[in-house]
């Protein structure tokens, strides 16, 4: 189809262009540093509307781009002068009990899916703000408050309906098309547009969670550490450089300073609530704890009100087995320097469930890490943009000599130091040669970008 009216009446969805009302609103997207006007975009209702937008594309020569949830903080859901397919209508959730098998639309967010497995008793891991994309997340990983117990969410996929470049409708598992499903588990989405995911879920209907603040101490660090490498599998901690929160359980003085924190998710049996706190404040000098048994989604929206859209983002991410002494001199000097209540480092631990999939299993770069961090500064005007962007390249460099050469993609900036050559290893020439198999002219390129072989 090489028009406008054809490309209409192809579709069930929405069709939006720049003179349009709506356009504005339509073209937002969740990191306000990218201002974006793409000719079109397609709000689409089905595969097949998927299916008819990437063939106008292709034949128009039109740059592409796909959100989901529209999170991605290098802004590779919107592009200038393009088609923007935003799956957002596709937030279906379906859930078969009895085989706990979850069926999710492509643009779910993580709130819509936990809401939706949340009435079975069940949970999907990944993720740790409601208003995430699945899809993007899923496609890089998806790290979580479930990660050491339940493993990454591709860890938890089990099939994926993928549009691809062509316009081609492929199903995919370990048994059909299990190159493509290999590539989709950790690639990115370099490799089509999934409009369908299919996932096991997890019995976890409530969790022991919350916050404990610390004064900022390399002890603490190193306890962290040794927490993480001693607990059972059950607790998910997720070490953070802060800044204290105006929140009733932290004292008012330390109102805004900065602290160190471990954001705890027990996902194991209750009778070991009441061990918890003491466990975790173990760690350092405790300013302020608050921790309690609540329902799994709940956990998923501690930053929600924190985080609205419409913010500035500016993200790198880096990985280690093992926190040595210069990278917790590093976390010294930076994590207490933290520029705004919004912004911080915060280190996801990854072994456990993570470390029982085999390294080569999946696309998914530097599996035997341990820790994960998505050093992320966030702020509200843009005369501060040089500031915050300054704290996140000096704390990425400190950290660099300590750090592993592969990191996780979602963390990661569009100008990120990182190539992803040296990122994926072994896997990236496996990668390239895939992605000439299902997309050989880069049709799919506003990613952390893989080239065709």
């Amino acid at each position: 189809m090489s028009n406008i009216t054809d490309l209409q009446q192809a579709l069930r969805g929405r069709l939006i262009q720049q003179s349009d009302a709506g356009f504005d609103e339509a073209r937002q997207v969740y990191n306000a540093m990218h201002d974006k006007r793409p000719a079109l975009i397609i709000q689409a209702a089905d595969t097949a509307d998927v299916v008819a937008s990437l063939n106008h594309a292709r034949i128009n020569g039109l740059d592409v781009a796909v959100r989901g949830g529209g999170h991605s903080v290098p802004g590779y859901g919107t592009c200038d002068g393009g088609l923007v397919i935003d799956l957002g209508l596709l937030n279906h959730v379906v859930v078969d009990p009895e085989n706990r098998i979850v069926q999710a639309g492509g643009g779910c967010t993580l709130g819509g899916v936990d809401h939706a497995t949340h009435a079975y008793g069940l949970a999907v891991p990944g993720g740790t703000v409601s208003s995430t994309g699945l899809g993007g997340l899923t496609l890089g990983g998806g790290m979580g408050h479930l990660s050491r117990s339940c493993g990454l969410s591709i860890d938890n996929l089990v099939g994926a309906e993928v549009v691809t470049a062509n316009g081609d409708i492929v199903h995919c598992s370990e048994d059909n098309e299990p190159d493509l499903f290999w590539a989709i588990r950790g690639g990115g989405g370099n490799f089509g547009v999934v409009t369908s995911f299919a996932f096991v879920g997890h019995h976890v209907p409530s969790v022991f969670a919350g916050p404990t603040f610390f004064e900022p101490d390399a002890q603490v660090i190193r306890n962290y550490q040794r927490l993480v490498q001693e607990a059972p599998w059950e607790l998910n901690a997720i070490l953070a450089f802060a800044q204290a929160p105006p929140a009733p359980f932290v004292p008012e003085a330390w109102h805004l300073k900065p602290v160190i924190g471990i954001l705890s998710c027990w996902s194991g049996d209750d009778d070991q609530d009441e061990d918890l706190p003491d466990m975790v404040a173990s760690a350092g000098k405790v300013v302020g704890q608050a921790m309690w048994r609540m329902p799994y989604p709940q956990v998923n929206t501690f930053f929600d009100e924190l985080l609205p859209r419409g913010l500035r983002h500016y993200w790198k991410a880096s990985a280690a087995r093992e926190f040595p002494e210069g990278a917790i001199a590093a976390h010294m000097e930076y994590g207490t320097k933290v520029p705004t209540i919004e912004g911080g480092n915060f280190i996801f631990s990854t072994d456990g469930a993570c470390h029982q999939v085999d390294e080569q299993a999946t696309a998914f770069a530097n599996r035997s890490a341990c820790f994960s961090s998505a050093l992320s500064a966030i702020w509200h005007q843009p005369e501060d943009d040089q500031r915050n962007i300054q704290w996140v390249r000096d704390y990425y460099d400190a950290l660099a000599p300590h750090s592993d050469p592969g990191a996780y993609i979602n963390f990661m900036a569009d100008d990120e130091d990182m190539d992803l050559d040296s990122n994926f290893g072994a896997k990236y020439l496996k990668l390239r040669e895939l992605k000439a198999q299902y997309d050989p002219d880069n049709l799919f390129h506003h990613n952390q970008n893989i080239p065709p072989a």
